[in-house]
């Protein structure tokens, strides 16, 4: 079976200012260039092989200093890519709720049901990483791989490997250069071990 390590990106300054990302090419602040390193010693403790990304630049730097720490080469998984955002883009939580009032409130009760405007929705990521999933699994069978993708699409990839519709997305908490491990034992089948493990993070300041 394949056993998964599944990160999310370290801290940009639009994490620190809660603004809708997605798309927006956001680099590393220095708190997340730290995290990222703190996360690399973390995943030196596993027989990693390979190491895929995001192809948006907060991903790929975090994906390059763990990489360096494991002897790895990056790949980049386009199907690891953030949501699109679509309007939302850039604004705060409050500033969404103020322009598209009732697609806000779906947003917080019913997460799986909408599309963002101009944008997309939770399904499309879902269709996108699990095929990114899959592809992994196949290619690296027995194996131990690392995906560094982003809040929306590991909250997605967990909410499937954990049999939920994505109406639970909100139930999955995924802070920066968390870790999550689970294990591939058949169609549709995993062995769930570790949910948003930050421990490696106690240095970090």
């Amino acid at each position: 079976m394949t056993t998964i390590l599944l990160t999310r990106h370290g801290q940009t300054e639009w994490n620190r200012e809660e603004r809708y990302r997605g798309r927006a090419d956001i680099p590393l602040n220095a708190t997340g260039e730290r995290q990222a390193a703190a996360l690399a010693e973390r995943l030196s403790t596993f027989p990693v092989t390979a190491l895929y990304t995001s192809p948006l630049q907060r991903a790929v730097r975090t994906g390059e200093i763990c990489a360096a720490r494991l002897g790895l080469r990056p790949e980049v998984l386009p199907g690891l890519l953030d949501i699109d955002f679509g309007a939302w883009r850039g604004l705060t939580p409050e500033e969404a709720a103020a322009r598209d009032p009732e697609v806000y409130r779906q947003w917080l009760a019913t997460p799986g049901t909408i599309r963002f405007p101009g944008g997309e929705g939770l399904e499309d990521v879902q269709r996108r990483a699990m095929e990114a999933l899959e592809t992994v699994t196949a290619r690296h069978p027995e194996e131990t791989v690392v995906l560094v993708a982003h809040m929306v699409v590991n909250r997605v990839l967990l909410c499937t490997v954990l049999g939920l519709d994505l109406n639970h997305y909100f139930d999955l908490r995924q802070d920066t250069c968390s870790l999550n491990i689970f294990r591939r034992l058949g169609p549709q089948r995993y062995e769930i071990v570790t949910l948003n493990d930050t421990c490696h993070m106690a240095s970090v300041g």
